[in-house]
């Protein structure tokens, strides 16, 4: 077809709006919803409900939205393509069967490998409760070129959501790695729901709608250009500023890596395209590579957390004492697998409430029995109520343990996964793989360092870094990402100069002395990315840090203060 394909998202994680559905579809013109329930947290939950249920392991809201939605979408002739197959696809495929709406459903698989370690590697040891390769977008692509009205997958990449339906639109090639790659950009934005249109963003003066954003919608042209929109008559804004925030999100090097293609992600150039309206082109692409990346999960054991307030004078006195106390009560800190402490302080001098002069002392300890790190610990805490500092009193009642993840990356070789695809026929096809690159090594991407870490001439005032920077920050497994990007081009070489990775280290904190930090630059985006490996430990299932996800941090950074050129201030 010669116009763009107009895909619309309606779920950026498993338990979002669930009335998307419903308003990008009657809110204007789309051919396909498509729509992200996965993460690597959300495949833990799967394996979780499907240790219980055989027959679950998908995720049931986004049956709750076709209960509602497909019979329309199927008479109005609109697809929909989503990953919420989870673990179980092909139940979900079943149980859309079964709604009666005459849909034509197919499902891809080959994803779970669970059945298969050998290949994985680093060398999988013990028995994971997931593991998952990120196949790509021709399976959903073959679908609907077959007729299918709904096409449900495992885990494919979030972008791979978008690929597959523009690639079955346009009849692309698997070598047509431009295309491909302005496709994934495309999708890498619109998967998150609204973090595209004004959701989750740092200069929110700039949303003058602060009803609920809108959905966004990718239209996709036959280069694999695309525009950036949401419905008309919905909340939030599609600006310059929101699409560059949602392209910064979880991303690591510029040279972006994917089953389809490689997606180089310093050659994205945004544009103007009227009011609601961004425009994306420029993107290239190159050859995928040898292997897929692969998720594990493994079951982590047990924890528990008892949060201790403490308030006004004696802060980190009363903090040591209570930790003392607390250990000696519960016979030493080496019967537990692991302790983590952590003193959050909120308080400050002369407060003007009782809440403001309160500081949380957050204690958890995890072990591979549960009975070491119940009721016996939580209890153990209440203990002190009596004999432990002045003032105390604890957040929560004392509460039992929970179970954890642990998630681990990993690869696979492309010849040990069979990507496949079930029509709504029952036919079952095996997915072709792309040409791809022969050796993983000729992918490194080595991003340019900034020239020189001198602030630019001229006088500077002491002002928050969020001034004349914005941020988007996020999770990829154990490591966090920052990107950091500006509005204009005098505040970008500012930031280019000022930001090198010791001063990154030096803004983010203690917690950062000792990780390897990476920085990447995305020029024309204005933008830089900074990769903290390890600050999230072994992925938001397993960390003690009070933002397991890294969400806030990209927020903490903006509110550092730093010298800034009076120029730019003006600006900003």
């Amino acid at each position: 077809m010669t116009r763009a394909v107009r895909i619309g998202n309606i779920s950026g994680f498993y338990g979002d709006r669930l009335n998307a559905a419903r308003e990008m579809l009657d809110g204007g013109p789309v051919d396909v919803l498509c729509g992200d329930y996965l993460a690597e947290l959300t495949m833990l939950i799967l394996a979780k409900a499907q240790a219980k249920d055989p027959d679950g392991g998908y995720a049931k809201t986004f049956l709750t939205q076709m209960r509602d939605v497909l019979a329309d979408c199927v008479a109005r002739g609109v697809k929909v393509v989503s990953n919420a197959g989870g673990l179980n696809p092909a139940g979900l495929a079943a149980a859309l069967t079964e709604l009666g709406t005459g849909a034509k459903v197919a499902y891809v698989e080959g994803d779970d490998l669970r059945g298969s370690l050998d290949a994985i590697t680093p060398p999988v040891t013990g028995k994971p409760v997931s593991a998952n390769a990120y196949l790509g977008g021709w399976g959903i692509a073959e679908a609907l070129a077959a007729g299918a009205d709904v096409v449900v997958t495992g885990r494919v990449t979030d972008a791979s959501l978008v690929v597959g339906p523009a690639a079955w639109w346009h009849g692309w090639s698997r070598d047509d790695f431009d295309a491909l790659a302005g496709a994934v950009v495309a999708g890498h934005v619109i998967e998150c729901g609204p973090q595209a249109t004004g959701g989750n963003y740092s200069f929110l003066a700039e949303v003058t709608d602060r009803r609920y954003p809108g959905f966004p919608i990718a239209e996709v042209a036959a280069d694999g250009s695309s525009v950036i929109t949401k419905q008309p008559g919905t909340g939030g804004l599609v600006s310059i500023g929101t699409v560059t925030a949602q392209l910064l999100y979880e991303i690591a090097a510029p040279a972006y890596l994917g089953p389809d293609c490689m997606t180089h992600f310093d050659t994205v150039q945004l544009s103007d395209d009227g009011e609601h309206r961004v425009r994306i082109s420029g993107v290239r692409g190159s050859a995928p590579p040898p292997t897929l990346k692969v998720a594990l999960n493994d079951a982590g054991g047990y924890r528990n957390s008892m949060t201790l307030v403490l308030t006004g004078l004696d802060i980190e006195a009363k903090a040591a004492h209570a930790e003392s106390l607390l250990f000696e009560v519960l016979g030493g800190r080496d019967r537990f697998a692991d302790v983590d402490v952590r003193l959050l302080r909120f308080d400050h001098p002369d407060a003007a409430t009782n809440a403001e002069a309160t500081a949380h002392l957050r204690i958890t300890v995890k072990d591979p029995d549960p009975r070491v790190v119940g009721r016996s610990f939580s209890n153990a805490t209440m203990e002190l109520a009596l004999g432990g500092y002045a003032g105390f009193h604890t957040t929560t009642p004392p509460s039992a343990e929970s179970a954890f993840g642990v998630y681990r990356p990993a690869a696979v070789p492309r010849e040990a996964v069979t990507h496949s695809v079930v029509l709504p026929d029952g036919e079952r096809r095996v997915v072709a793989a792309p040409p791809y690159a022969s050796d993983a090594s000729l992918l490194a991407s080595s991003a340019r360092k900034a020239a020189s870490s001198e602030p630019p001439p001229g006088p500077t005032t002491r002002a928050p870094l969020g001034t004349v920077v914005g941020a988007r920050s996020g999770d990829k497994g154990g490591d966090a990402n920052i990107g950091l990007w500006t509005r204009d081009d005098e505040a970008y070489a500012w930031l280019r100069d000022f930001l090198t990775v010791e001063r990154a280290r030096e803004l983010i904190g203690p917690e950062a002395a000792e990780l390897a930090i990476d920085l990447y630059e995305l020029p024309n985006l204005r933008a830089l990315n900074v990769v903290v490996h390890g600050i999230l430990g072994d992925g938001v299932a397993s960390s003690t840090r009070p933002d397991p996800q890294a969400k806030g941090l990209g927020e903490y950074l903006r509110s550092r203060i730093v010298d800034i050129p009076e120029a730019l201030l003006v600006l900003g």
